[in-house]
């Protein structure tokens, strides 16, 4: 498949979404530029291998000098991350909570707290649940964002839990940009291929928000430099198309 990036506005929000109930004031609620929860699938279809390079490739993205000038280059000079794992809709787990990024020791730091976390794998890929406890990831937020991001990645379509539009509407109606980086594998989950592209399913059933877009990962062995340039635009939050 050749290499392409799909770019896309989000779906409207729907009007009858319920909206986030205000988070109580934090003593301890410093500024960040924004909330990025990273949401990574590890259903089966995600070997062992593939587990290691995608979280090598958030390590190697988060750490990477670019990054992290991108980070520091904000009015704020800050980010929050949080890192989720989902799999089926009986598997959503916050590995690594919320922690503030301002410089390289805080981004290394990080990235090595993701290389000590252990990692399961379940069955089926219920991307409407992992946006949802996302969504109550962001709730529990310490910081102070002026934007709020989550970052979905995955190898396959929803095919277990709600479906994944009325969960995406939610967030969007709450003000809440979700981006997507679909890994397109050239092998079939379990024996099969998706229904459709998966890129065109993230782009027209996942993504949404302001500025909401779609980087493409043509396998695992590409994934972290899709990570890296996916992050720094989230970070600097650029506006309008980009080529990648």
């Amino acid at each position: 498949m050749h290499r392409r990036s799909l770019l896309a506005v989000g779906a409207a929000a729907l009007t009858s979404a319920p909206m986030l109930r205000p988070r109580p004031a934090r003593a301890d609620g410093e500024p960040v530029d924004v909330l990025l929860v990273l949401a990574v699938d590890v259903s089966r279809s995600v070997d062992d291998d593939e587990a290691r390079l995608q979280r090598e490739g958030y390590r190697a993205a988060v750490s990477d000098p670019q990054v992290v000038e991108a980070i520091r280059g904000g009015m704020i000079g800050a980010i929050g991350v949080a890192y989720v794992e989902w799999a089926g809709a009986e598997y959503q787990r916050l590995v690594l909570p919320w922690m503030r990024i301002s410089g390289m020791a805080e981004a290394q730091a990080w990235s090595e707290r993701l290389a000590e976390a252990p990692r399961a794998s379940l069955s089926w890929t219920s991307i409407s649940s992992g946006l949802d406890f996302s969504r109550t990831t962001l709730q529990q937020a310490p910081f102070d964002g002026t934007r709020r991001v989550i970052d979905v990645s995955g190898d396959g379509v929803n095919n277990s839990g709600g479906p994944v539009e009325p969960a995406r509407d939610r967030l969007v109606a709450e003000g809440v940009t979700i981006n997507g980086l679909p890994i397109v594998n050239d092998r079939p989950t379990f024996g099969r291929m998706p229904p459709i592209p998966l890129d065109d399913y993230y782009r027209d059933s996942v993504i949404g928000g302001p500025g909401a877009f779609v980087v493409v990962a043509e396998d695992f062995q590409s994934f972290g430099n899709a990570v890296k340039r996916k992050l720094i635009r989230e970070v600097a939050g650029l506006p309008g198309p980009v080529v990648i």
